[in-house]
């Protein structure tokens, strides 16, 4: 059966879940409206995306080092109480949130970071490409929007398939989280680090604020 977008605006709208989470619950029970509800309850997504909107104004920075010093990564994760932030599980995720960042190298931590002249640039790129393959100008659209959504997949860190489980990606990694923690995980912001390439102004700002921090504590 085709998952189409209204059942998954539908979906979303009666459980919270995020769009991905949504659109794999609709697959996975053949578009049954009332079993996907069910199937997101059962992973606990629906009760974590209820969270989401709680302020979530603790938590850590932790860094992770590969490759013998290679590539380096600094990462803010944030959460709730600062209870939560002491524990070994929560610890745990950002040192796996951490090593997803080195080993997949994303650029933003979720699509809507991503500036609106980069999508624009990308899509000129798609439809050139999709030119220069001959394709129909009827489905050029259509394809473009396809090959976006890869594009999303591969830059934003919520989006990607978590390295240690692909069949989830890492958003479905930090709401099974949330719903096992009963707080609220935010993934604020990360710098990736590695040997041989540049540094951008906003990766320096970031880097010297975790310093600051530390040689103030």
């Amino acid at each position: 059966m085709e998952i189409t977008a209204a059942m998954v605006k539908e979906l979303r709208e009666r459980t919270g879940a995020g769009m991905m989470d949504c659109k794999k619950a609709l697959m996975a029970t053949n578009g049954d409206i009332e079993k996907a509800i069910d199937e997101l309850r059962t992973k606990g997504l629906a009760k974590a995306a209820k969270k989401a909107g709680r302020i979530a104004s603790e938590g850590i920075v932790a860094s992770y080092i590969h490759g013998g010093g290679r590539i380096g990564v600094l990462v803010e994760v944030n959460c709730e109480t600062d209870f939560v932030a002491k524990t070994d599980e929560f610890k745990s995720l950002v040192h796996d949130i951490a090593m997803q960042i080195a080993a997949s190298s994303p650029e933003y931590v979720r699509r809507e970071e991503v500036p609106e002249e980069v999508i624009n640039h990308e899509k000129e790129i798609l439809r050139a490409q999709a030119l220069e393959e001959g394709k129909p100008e009827k489905v050029i659209e259509k394809m473009i929007e396809g090959r976006l959504e890869k594009f999303f997949k591969e830059k934003c860190l919520l989006e990607q398939p978590f390295i240690k489980d692909p069949d989830k990606t890492v958003q479905e990694l930090v709401h099974e989280h949330i719903a096992k923690i009963g707080e609220n995980i935010n993934i604020r912001r990360f710098v990736r680090y590695e040997v041989g390439e540049g540094i951008q102004k906003e990766e320096t700002n970031f880097a010297a604020e975790v310093m600051a921090q530390i040689k103030g504590e």
